[in-house]
């Protein structure tokens, strides 16, 4: 495999600005549509001769579950299509928000820049297996610029993160002890932490999660992402965790580890925090969308609106299949009730038995719909959920002329909505 001579030189414009050189843009432009097409394909390859030769990524850093469903593959393969389209198509525009997303995630796994070297080798030995020989050396120097300029932005991004959090690259894992478990809903459970050497929880901010490393039944050491549900600032942290069922498939394997073995007094190895769906200062209006367990980073929101910004226009929108399903309940409307100019609108798709209803007149039957509700003039928008949910939420905002930039989501695993070309 041919490969550019300089990647120093690659990373280094890429602290400053991302520009594929003329004679790569020419080529990635006029191969990006088999390159396309072929993506998936590459990926899921890419995937498995790495796994093959290296498994204990796959036991000990990368997500099985999602690898089982297929889902990183296509995440990945939405992130470099996507990346490549906007080098050739739109060279002025950063893709800041999909950079800073995936570089949240790696700083809360732990990942290296050494360890860009090893996706490299076997994602291009992928793009020579599967393309053959449309792959020239021009063909394959151009894409290397375009990895190289990908991962220098987001080895940037990521040292930068790291440095904020006062820790070296990688070492973003720290023992938390559990002080407090408590059942949020039919389904999921509070884990109240604080740091297991009695110092102080690290700071963070509203809307941010952290990854949690849990050796499970076969020894694996298998990672998972919960928003922490509490205000910042405090003196502990806590995350809710809704039971994924599958019993001891890999798309369950942690909720259940943790709904089922974990208890107060036990230590859980955590990371750092991280994530970019932060609340915005400002004093524009917001709304806070969310379904299911979804709701989680919200709640931090509201805590911390509470003590800085309780004048703050807020409508909080949620959606769950029945009260008995969502988590913090009464704990949101006890949040939404402090807030002056808060209003609280939830939908339940199954009717509340009698007696059993919220004591609101904010709730309806059905799914989640945008259209029943007021948006306010000038509102910022923050979305998480299911993807379904946020597609649906996104579009009627966007036709309800609230702009594109003003609507910020946190994906739960890989994201699909790059995949998706949305």
């Amino acid at each position: 495999m041919t490969a550019l001579p300089n990647r120093s030189q690659i990373r280094q414009t890429a602290l400053e600005e991302a520009v594929l050189s003329p004679e790569s843009t020419a080529t990635v432009r006029a191969t990006l549509p088999v390159v396309g097409a072929a993506i998936g394909e590459i990926t899921t390859l890419f995937y498995g001769r790495m796994f093959a030769d290296h498994p204990e990524l796959e036991r000990d850093l990368f997500n099985r579950g999602n690898q089982a469903a297929g889902e990183q593959p296509r995440a990945l393969a939405g992130a470099i299509a996507a990346y490549a389209t906007l080098l050739v198509e739109q060279p002025e525009v950063r893709p800041g928000a999909m950079l800073a997303r995936i570089a949240h995630k790696h700083i809360s796994l732990g990942i290296t820049e050494d360890q860009y070297e090893i996706v490299h080798k076997y994602l291009f030995g992928a793009i020579v297996e599967v393309l053959g020989e449309a792959v020239t050396p021009g063909v394959a120097a151009a894409w290397d610029e375009v990895y190289w300029l990908m991962a220098g932005e987001l080895i940037a991004l990521e040292a930068k993160l790291y440095a904020e959090a006062g820790v070296a690259p990688g070492q973003t894992w720290q023992e938390m002890t559990v002080v407090a478990r408590t059942r949020e809903s039919r389904d999921a459970v509070s884990f109240t932490l604080r740091p297991a050497d009695g110092g102080p929880a690290p700071a963070f901010r509203p809307g941010q999660y952290v990854s949690v490393a849990v050796r499970v039944a076969d020894g694996a050491r298998q990672i998972r992402q919960y928003s922490l549900s509490t205000a910042p600032g405090g003196a502990h942290w806590r995350i809710t965790v809704k039971r994924v069922h599958g019993g001891g498939t890999p798309e369950g394997e942690v909720s259940t580890r943790l709904h089922d073995h974990v208890q107060a007094g036990d230590v859980l190895t955590v990371s750092r925090p991280a994530g970019d769906l932060t609340l915005a200062e400002g004093t524009e209006p917001l709304l806070l969308a969310s379904a299911g367990i979804g709701c989680t980073p919200m709640i931090g929101m509201l805590h911390h609106l509470a003590v800085t910004g309780p004048e703050r226009p807020v409508t909080v929108v949620h959606g769950d299949r029945s009260l008995a399903d969502h988590a913090h309940a009464e704990q949101v409307q006890t949040l939404v009730r402090a807030l002056p100019e808060a209003a609280l609108h939830r939908w339940y798709e199954q009717p509340a038995q009698d007696g059993a209803a919220p004591a609101d007149t904010g709730t309806r039957t059905g799914r989640v719909d945008l259209a029943q509700i007021e948006i306010p003039e000038g509102v910022r928008a923050y979305l998480c959920g299911p993807l379904p949910f946020m597609r649906a939420a996104r579009a009627e905002l966007l036709r309800r002329g609230v702009p594109a930039q003003a609507i910020h989501y946190e994906v739960f695993g890989p994201d699909l909505w790059l995949a998706s070309g949305n």
